[in-house]
């Protein structure tokens, strides 16, 4: 057992560290003015999702409750129901990291614009209630969601380590609240043409992106949750869908250094579902079609769509995720070399109930909010910062002082 905690520990710890890969790809992105609000959000966004999952959205999905007394959740109690050595606290220490990526996905395409403290509550509802509704019905068999599945369509909806779950949660949550928020000032003319409005910095983005590459071993690897039961196919696995994204994201992108980057979390993006049970082979067209699909998708939505979704996750998270969770039911075949027990239609339908929960969720909590309390700050907030209007401070205060 204790092999077991030790090696959930790590897992955790690595997703946890993907968080400040989810921060440095925000810095990186968005204007000079928004850096230091980028930071702020994640760090926050992962406490308040700490209390929420906490205290509300595990027992939502698992129907666990830590509100007992210390030796009975650390399982040392005689007849405790919880594992020994704090197993089950790891565990939750491990799935929490999960559910603190959908305020961080999020994060990234309402940035630049949007109100701190109405996002915190939206934060709080979202890893509260939205995510474990659906994380209990994939993960825990809720409602009899697996059984239906399994009943239905020949195999139970599998996503190993969460393209649907996370990522696609957290990427068709974020389309509603960008929607909702409206496009930054000056993106678009009056004609409805872009205004080109480039990274701040290539470095703090590139950064980001390996820190969240290497971290994502933990989060695949890792979810097998016992070490009887982790396999170097997943391994093998993601690194390759790694790098079919990061090919196929330069030759699409042309060469640009933010889609290549991209590129490769959006093959990691996608095979999470299947990358326990595709060949490598398998995971690598994944990870290549998934890093086309990231290039193509994010010039559709900004320039055609002109939804101005500031880091591009609706196509990265939501759109990869969801064609991962679907393409586990292709790659996974027997036929394709895979390891079987998936069928094509549960991955369809287990994905589409899952973008359905998202998209009504983000629509419904931010413009709950929107009608309430506002979500988006002033015309002047924004034009001064989110980093001066928000944090009174800015990510280079002595070169403001010097300019003053």
């Amino acid at each position: 057992m204790g092999s077991d905690v030790f090696f959930i520990l790590i897992g955790a710890v690595m997703v946890l560290a993907m968080h400040a890969g989810f921060a440095f790809l925000e810095v990186g992105t968005v204007r000079k003015r928004a850096q230091v609000n980028a930071l702020v959000k994640i760090l926050v966004d992962f406490a308040a999702s700490t209390v929420a999952y906490f205290f509300v959205g595990y027992s939502v999905a698992y129907g666990v409750s830590f509100l007992h007394g210390a030796s009975v959740i650390s399982g040392a109690a005689e007849g405790s129901p919880f594992a020994g050595q704090g197993y089950d606290l790891v565990k939750f220490f491990f799935l929490l990291t999960f559910a603190a990526a959908i305020p961080a996905i999020i994060s990234g395409g309402i940035a630049e614009r949007a109100k701190f403290y109405p996002q915190l509550i939206a934060t709080a509802i979202l890893v509260a209630l939205v995510y474990p509704l659906f994380e209990g019905m994939a993960w825990n068999g809720n409602f009899g969601f697996q059984d239906f599945m399994e009943s239905t369509f020949g195999a139970k909806f599998h996503d190993f380590a969460g393209s649907v779950v996370v990522h696609a949660m957290g990427g068709w949550i974020a389309l509603g609240a960008v929607i909702m928020l409206g496009n930054r000032k000056g993106r678009y003319r009056a004609d409805g043409s872009s205004v080109g409005m480039p990274p701040s910095n290539i470095i703090w983005l590139a950064l980001g992106a390996w820190i969240l590459s290497v971290g994502w071993f933990g989060f695949n690897v890792m979810s097998a949750q016992k070490l009887e039961s982790v396999t170097g196919l997943v391994a093998v696995n993601s690194l390759m869908a790694m790098v079919g994204g990061i090919l196929s994201a330069l030759v699409v992108g042309r060469n640009d250094p933010g889609f290549i980057h991209n590129g490769a979390l959006a093959g990691l993006v996608a095979v999470c579902a299947g990358s326990d049970v595709m060949h490598p082979v398998g995971a690598l067209a994944t990870g290549a079609l998934a890093g086309a699909m990231f290039v193509w998708a994010f010039n559709w939505q900004q320039n055609k769509l002109r939804i101005d979704d500031v880091l591009g996750v609706w196509p990265l998270h939501g759109l990869c995720g969801a064609m991962g969770g679907i393409l586990c039911g292709v790659f996974g075949l027997e036929a394709l070399g895979g390891m079987g027990g998936v069928t094509f239609a549960s991955q369809l339908i287990g994905t589409l109930i899952g973008v359905g929960i998202a998209l009504t969720a983000g629509f419904v909590v931010y413009g709950g909010l929107k009608a309430t309390i506002g979500i988006r700050l002033t015309e002047e907030q924004e034009w001064v910062g989110a980093d001066l209007a928000i944090h009174k401070i800015s990510s280079t205060p002595d070169e403001d002082m010097r300019g003053a």
